[in-house]
């Protein structure tokens, strides 16, 4: 069983941990669980933390998706269900992937996909297509975006 610690250490522990980055709430009753503090309680300090602006979901999920999207190249698929495993509002959700521009979304599945295509050097088109498109779903871009950009993209022949 995690240390109990004092009301007002615990307050300053958690003020810190959001300031040093930004959290949801998940992230922040899991933090809470650790230092011992449950139920009402636990209640009472985020509800506090959003008072003071130490805890905003909206703003979280806005850099979130920024970083997901820009540092890792994360499709919208994967930094959607990402967000969902966070407890994330549809509503928050929506409101961080405005922070895609459609054009940079596109330019980023072409790059990975001619990236991937440079490293493969697979004889058959169909076989080299399912690789590149396969790579790119699992980083969470749509389906049906992506293999319109790789027909575009991966020439019929080698």
């Amino acid at each position: 069983m995690p240390k109990r610690a004092s009301a007002d250490n615990v307050r300053e522990k958690i003020m810190r941990y959001c300031a040093y980055q930004e959290r949801c709430h998940a992230d922040v009753r899991r933090k809470l669980s650790e230092l011992g503090v449950t139920g009402d309680e636990a209640d009472e300090i985020i509800v506090s933390l959003i008072k003071d602006q130490f805890l905003n979901e909206e703003r979280f999920a806005r850099l979130f998706v920024h970083g997901k999207f820009r540092l890792k190249r994360w499709g919208r698929l994967k930094i959607i269900r990402e967000l969902e495993m966070r407890g994330l509002t549809q509503a928050c959700i929506r409101s961080g992937l405005q922070a895609i521009d459609e054009e940079e979304y596109i330019k980023t599945l072409e790059y990975l996909i001619s990236r991937k295509q440079g490293e493969y050097r697979e004889q058959n088109i169909f076989v080299k297509r399912d690789k590149i498109a396969d790579y790119v779903i699992r980083k969470g871009f749509e389906p049906d975006m992506v293999w319109d950009v790789v027909k575009k993209l991966v020439p019929d022949r080698p």
